[in-house]
């Protein structure tokens, strides 16, 4: 499991979306198993709700690609950790890209595929197109079956600063 080390807080910034004095910064520090040291990032606006979010690992990394096949109960409970260089990739179902508004986080595969599903229901009640909302309600379909165990899946995780990783005897690290 892992092991918060230290937090830093500082609240009443200025936020550099709205400019009120209601942004949050904090920095955490984590060993993650399998990982090493990690520092989390996070800014929180209160006034307009800006959220930024980013993960390093203290020593640097390698380009990584690491791949699971998700198989089954057990799968779905292996750790992730994505920095806001990591794309995410589960074919068939969605992604989870890199860039400037990305996020990093620590979670697990459930998490990840959750925050996809999140992003299929949202395109779903925003279609106007009767067509694009069926095909996101297939995906939908599609993405509950593999949360449930009924479907399996594949996750890829890549990440050119290497501050990612799937973290599990079974995921393939390229």
């Amino acid at each position: 499991m892992d092991e918060e080390l230290q937090a830093d807080v500082l609240e009443g910034e200025t936020c550099p979306i709205c400019g009120e004095k209601e942004l949050t910064l904090m920095e955490t520090s984590r060993d993650v198993a399998f990982f090493g040291i990690c520092h989390l990032f996070s800014m929180n606006c209160k006034a307009c709700k800006y959220h930024k979010a980013d993960i390093e690992a203290e020593t640097q990394q390698k380009e990584s690609k690491f791949t699971l096949e998700i198989e089954g109960e057990e799968d779905l409970k292996a750790r992730v950790v994505k920095s806001s260089t990591a794309t995410i990739k589960i074919p068939h179902v969605g992604s989870i890209e890199s860039g400037e508004t990305s996020n990093g986080y620590i979670s697990n595969v459930e998490g990840v595929i959750t925050r996809i599903k999140q992003q299929v229901e949202h395109l779903k009640e925003a279609a106007d197109d009767p067509k694009e909302r069926k095909k996101a309600k297939n995906m939908l379909k599609k993405i509950q079956k593999i949360l449930w165990g009924q479907e399996k899946a594949k996750i890829i995780l890549e990440d050119k600063a290497g501050n990612s990783a799937i973290i599990s005897p079974k995921a393939v690290k390229k």
